[in-house]
């Protein structure tokens, strides 16, 4: 007698549960991974930042437009930008490729001068730092733990410290119109001192998960730095490029 049609079809409708299953199965882990781990620690982050950035201004070239201009040290700060990659070493240890932005620019006149035509002695004065980094970053506390072969779920938070070093492109310029102090002309110029130098650095910093792929990234930095003036500022010491900066921003990681 021939076997029922049901009977003939169970197989094949099981067959093609257990494949649709089997199909559904990376679509779930998938959403999973998007509302609470990832597949695996991540290795790298990229990670954009801006905040402020405040200048030690320990040379005698910041004494003295401050004496003889209408400048203060706190002209000098400035809105800092700053891209970063950092790739793990393993899930305490980071390494990070850095470069950074940030620039001011500030009209003044001379205090305690005016011209032949009463009018005040004007010129603007801008400092621009490029920072290129590399830094090594210890983070303070476990930043995920693995769960499974395939989950890997982050820590709310993880605090880091950290030290480096690079090169920072750097300019210092003056423009418009100066007292020459032997004779007492005026006289229009632009005064130049550019050029690139050695820096020295330590961070500290915390990222906290948003989700498990985004962070809200934060960290102040001390950086340490100084070059030779250019024979435009003939008499004066090396130009400190040291300063303190803070910055908060977003970061992926994968």
């Amino acid at each position: 007698m021939p076997r029922p049609l049901r009977h003939r079809a169970l197989p094949g409708l099981l067959l093609v549960a257990a494949s649709a299953g089997m199909a559904l199965e990376p679509a779930r882990l998938t959403a999973q991974g998007s509302e609470g781990f990832l597949f695996g620690p991540p290795k790298v982050t990229l990670a954009v930042r801006g905040g402020y950035a405040i200048p030690s201004g320990g040379s005698d070239i910041f004494d003295f437009v401050q004496e003889q201009l209408t400048l203060d040290k706190s002209d000098f700060n400035a809105i800092a930008l700053m891209g970063e990659v950092g790739i793990a070493l393993n899930d305490r240890l980071d390494i990070a490729l850095g470069v950074g932005f940030a620039r001011s620019r500030k009209r003044s006149e001379f205090r305690d001068w005016i011209g032949d035509d009463d009018l005040p002695i004007e010129q603007t004065t801008q400092l621009s730092r490029v920072p290129l980094t590399v830094t090594l970053k210890y983070f303070l506390m476990d930043r995920g733990r693995s769960v499974s072969r395939l989950a890997w779920i982050p820590a709310r938070w993880a605090p880091y410290v950290g030290i480096g070093g690079g090169i920072v492109s750097y300019d210092f310029e003056q423009r418009g119109e100066f007292v020459d102090f032997e004779t007492f002309d005026i006289f229009q110029d632009l005064l130049n001192s550019g050029g690139q130098a050695g820096t020295a650095h330590v961070v500290g910093g915390a990222d906290v998960a948003l989700t498990p792929s985004l962070l809200l990234t934060g960290e102040g930095r001390y950086s340490w730095a100084s070059a030779q003036m250019s024979s435009d500022f003939s008499g004066f010491d090396d130009l400190d490029l040291s300063g303190f900066q803070a910055t908060v921003g977003f970061a992926v990681r994968f």
